[in-house]
């Protein structure tokens, strides 16, 4: 996702209350690198609150719907499936109807992809909106609105209600105000920091995905308890705070604030770990050029193939995102089942596993120089993983925390570096010569198209799990392959530049002998 800036003098930005007030106190000008501090800051902790709370409805799932019919854990292959007699989890409780039914599973997976499919909708047109004004309050909208609709859904177990559209739309409008988020806080980065401004600054500061999961998971698991309407009201009410901070406190870009850039900072796009563009995705000071339009992407050479290599891989993880504590509720593990509170604070192992692969994919690919053959690696490591997590996970409880861990640094590891690879290529794509705003659009076909993948994922296990769990975890194997040889040709570029590399660099050291000779 990314959003072209329009040039400074078109956007009138006001610098913020709170960054004037401590100035005021301070008694002189905060200084550039303070101003980048707070930029990381308050963009990770404003993700971070974006993914919380898109993260509790995940949470609550068990609660809403308790059927517990579990399956035979000895084959991952769904048409030899046996189901278990006996075994329902009667520490769920009753409920909550409509989710409460036997159609209550496949309930719950609609009201994913219903948020899900507005968010990957929301996502095309909200970097066209955030170009057309001040980002500060384009954010503060997103989240007050992402804060209002969660704590909404949450208010339907005070207010007795059991209708499913209500559900449905509050679900769908929070959707359309979270798809702010990510185009807005790339945006925001991109105005303070280069290409001298990537490595491990950025490695850690796109970890905010995972560490929300994680923050959701554990808040939504903790409030379970009280009624699991305090798992959407609590962690909604905690981005509207955030929204707060940032409209006090976020700086823009250094016009904004009337800060002088480095003479040796490049203004450039944030990246995800690894990403070599060779021009800038966001500049303030982007050039004037018509952007692409939406067709003529799609007809740049390899958009399509990437654009389908990210909808499987987001297809995976977010099934995972969505559906993990709900999972582990209705499966055994040594013979008994946990209650939602340990169900929710188990999964975000699965999280922690994410942060290491993130971290750890980045820093393979920057060692090799090879981003393609790194997310490709880690897509088809995910299969036996899953397949392993899914054959031995009940076995005990400390295999089933060993295996979600590896499961959760194969699976969460390649999809930035995914996208990543793709913004490279398609930054160096001699049809785009340089033009920021056509790699704005594509970058929006990409991630649009991945979040896509994302709520089919999670549709599709609304459904199936109803009949095997273990004919989910192979759809997510197959999902894994094919992101996996879509990244082939990628591979295979690579692969021959560092064939061709290799022999370069041999060749001088053969010169002096056959002169010898």
């Amino acid at each position: 996702m990314g959003l072209t800036g329009e040039p400074a003098g078109e956007i009138r930005y006001r610098k913020a209350l709170g960054l004037r007030f401590v100035e005021y106190v301070k008694g002189s000008a905060i200084s550039y690198k303070t101003h980048q501090a707070i930029v990381l800051i308050i963009t990770f902790f404003a993700y971070l609150a974006y993914h919380a709370t898109r993260k509790t409805t995940s949470v609550v799932k068990s609660a809403l719907d308790p059927q517990s019919p579990d399956v035979d854990l000895q084959s991952i292959f769904f048409w030899r499936r046996v189901p278990l007699q006996g075994t329902r989890n009667s520490a769920l409780g009753a409920g909550w109807a409509p989710f409460s039914g036997s159609d209550g599973t496949a309930l719950l997976g609609e009201l994913d992809v219903a948020f899900l499919f507005v968010y990957a909708i929301g996502m095309f047109f909200s970097g066209h909106v955030g170009d057309r004004m001040d980002l500060r309050i384009f954010l503060t909208i997103g989240m007050v609105g992402t804060g209002l609709f969660t704590a909404l859904y949450g208010v339907g177990y005070w207010a007795n209600i059991h209708t499913f559209y209500y559900y449905l739309i509050v679900q769908m409008l929070t959707g359309l105000f979270q798809s702010t988020g990510w185009p807005s806080v790339v945006a925001v980065v991109g105005n303070w920091f280069g290409k001298k401004k990537r490595g491990l600054i950025m490695g850690i500061w796109n970890s905010h995905t995972s560490l929300g999961n994680i923050t959701g998971c554990v808040v939504a698991s903790m409030l379970l308890r009280y009624g699991w309407g305090w798992s959407m009201v609590v962690p909604g009410f905690g981005i509207v705070f955030i929204g707060l901070v940032l409209f006090f406190f976020l700086p823009v870009s250094p016009d904004s604030v009337g800060a002088n850039i480095d003479d040796d900072e490049e203004v450039s796009s944030p990246r995800k770990e690894g990403d070599e563009l060779a021009v800038p995705l966001l500049s303030m000071n982007s050039d004037h050029r018509n952007a692409v339009g939406f067709l003529e992407a799609w007809r740049i050479p390899g958009v399509a193939s990437f654009s389908l290599c990210l909808f499987f891989s987001k297809l995976v993880a977010y099934t995972f995102l969505y559906w993990l504590p709900f999972y582990i509720s209705h499966t055994a593990i040594e013979g008994r089942y946990l209650s939602n509170e340990e169900s929710g604070n188990l999964s975000t192992l699965f999280d922690v596993g994410g942060v290491i692969g993130g971290i750890l994919a980045g820093h393979i690919s920057d060692r090799l120089d090879a981003r393609a053959i790194t997310a490709a690696s880690f897509m088809y490591c995910a299969i036996p993983a899953l397949f392993f997590y899914r054959s031995y996970g009940h076995v005990s409880m400390t295999l089933n925390i060993i295996l979600m861990l590896i499961t959760g640094m194969f699976v969460n590891g390649p999809y930035a570096l995914i996208t990543t690879a793709v913004s490279a290529d398609l930054g160096t794509h001699s049809s785009l010569k340089g033009n920021a705003r056509a790699l704005a659009t594509v970058t929006a076909i990409i991630d649009g198209t991945g979040s896509i993948g994302a709520a089919v994922g999670p549709l599709l296990t609304g459904y199936i799990s109803t009949s095997s769990w273990s004919a989910v975890f192979t759809m997510l194997m197959g999902a894994a392959l094919i992101a996996g040889l879509l990244l082939t040709k990628l591979v295979m570029a690579e692969v021959a530049s560092k064939i061709q590399g290799a022999r370069a660099h041999e060749l001088p050291r053969s010169t002096p002998s056959d002169l010898e000779v």
